[in-house]
């Protein structure tokens, strides 16, 4: 759909992103440089690249997870956020449903969307390899772990290539 320039009128009050100088500029977060006192999981290092904790955003979070070969992260959800995903790099596969018996695998270039309140366990494929996702939430980074799971009781984790 092309947008025409007036159907998209700038309208509201910017005030509340402006910087100590009253102005409303972008802000940018350099490279090794981000904040990684985000919500965690074990087996899951989350990096905040725009977030409410180090930005003026308001309503979105947006960072990397990273994930060492063979690492899972606990069972988790993340509360009223809703989650998109993208898989930079490696292979991953998210565990769900009520006792964590269904899961969808993605490569390299998939998309993914977590609806909240979803608990899931996300995991690295790769038992040698990383996983780095680039990850988005709304409104926030929101992260709720939830009782540990045995291996065994993931659907073909433990004898996976």
């Amino acid at each position: 759909m092309d947008a025409e320039q007036n159907d998209h009128v700038l309208e509201g009050d910017p005030s509340p992103w402006a910087n100590e100088h009253g102005l409303v500029v972008p802000v940018v977060t350099r490279g090794g440089q981000e904040p990684d006192d985000t919500g965690q999981s074990a087996g899951a290092r989350r990096i905040s690249g725009v977030s409410p904790q180090h930005t003026p955003a308001q309503r979105i979070w947006f960072g990397q997870v990273h994930n060492l070969g063979g690492f899972r992260s606990v069972p988790h959800h993340h509360g009223e956020a809703e989650t998109g995903g993208f898989v930079l790099s490696g292979r991953a596969r998210i565990y769900f449903g009520e006792r964590f018996e269904d899961y969808l695998d993605m490569a390299e270039g998939d998309w993914v969307f977590v609806p909240p309140f979803m608990p899931h366990v996300e995991c690295n494929l790769d038992r040698n390899h990383p996983l780095t996702w680039m990850t988005t939430r709304t409104p926030d980074n929101i992260v709720v772990n939830l009782p540990q799971v045995d291996d065994s009781a993931l659907p073909d984790w433990v004898d996976r290539p």
